[in-house]
């Protein structure tokens, strides 16, 4: 039982490399003096001046790979990732602005948050590094690496991130994996634009998520 849970595990990591690198396509680089004129004007007030919002329900994209950023807005802007607030924002961005806007949050520095649940924390810490063999879950540095900083053009850097938003980013993958068909108005909305993260979350608990939400708030 073990070897097959630990080849399914090693099976879902693989098909994970793919999608990410086939989805995260690298952007040319932009100009992060023209992208933060754009920030200060349309994205500061969610997001952060440097972009580390305050919220938890906006995400922090200080020191993101800017091709993830790249990425997330043209999904936002063709609707492959719903959320009509940044939809409206997006398509009035040219591809330019996305790439210049990608540019400057990647050059911010990204704050250490830490954790507010001790508890919590150490069972996040166990999925994180080793995932969850019974339930062929892979471990989250595997792809996000040891510290959360990710890999530019493949994966996203999740440490420091705020603890509620990879939660409900979690929560809205494993919804997408769970419907066979869904509206736009479900609550949390589905996040369907990654295969991989789908797959992943569909295997995880509330607890589970939790539990490496907190981690990887507290990871720098």
């Amino acid at each position: 039982m073990q070897r097959v849970t630990a080849l399914a595990a090693a099976l879902l990591m693989t098909m994970a490399s793919g999608v990410f690198a086939a989805e995260a396509a690298p952007a040319t680089k932009g100009d992060p003096a023209k992208g933060k004129e754009i920030v200060d004007k349309v994205c500061a007030a969610c997001h952060g001046v440097d972009g580390n919002s305050a919220a938890a329900a906006n995400p922090s994209l200080a020191g993101q790979h800017p091709e993830y950023i790249y990425k997330q807005l043209n999904d936002f802007k063709t609707q492959k990732r719903a959320n009509p607030v940044m939809l409206g924002i997006a398509s009035q961005l040219s591809d330019a602005d996305m790439r210049n806007v990608s540019s400057y949050f990647s050059a911010q520095q990204a704050k250490d948050r830490g954790a507010s649940d001790k508890v919590l924390i150490e069972a996040g810490k166990k999925i994180y590094r080793g995932g969850i063999a019974a339930k062929g879950l892979p471990a989250c540095m595997a792809c996000h690496g040891p510290s959360g900083s990710g890999i530019p053009s493949q994966f996203p850097r999740v440490g420091g991130q705020h603890a509620g938003y990879i939660e409900a980013q979690l929560k809205s993958f494993r919804l997408a994996a769970n419907s066979e068909s869904y509206t736009k108005s479900i609550n949390p909305k589905p996040r369907a634009n990654n295969d991989a993260m789908k797959q992943i979350a569909a295997r995880m608990s509330d607890e589970d998520i939790r539990a490496v939400a907190e981690f990887m708030q507290a990871l720098h």
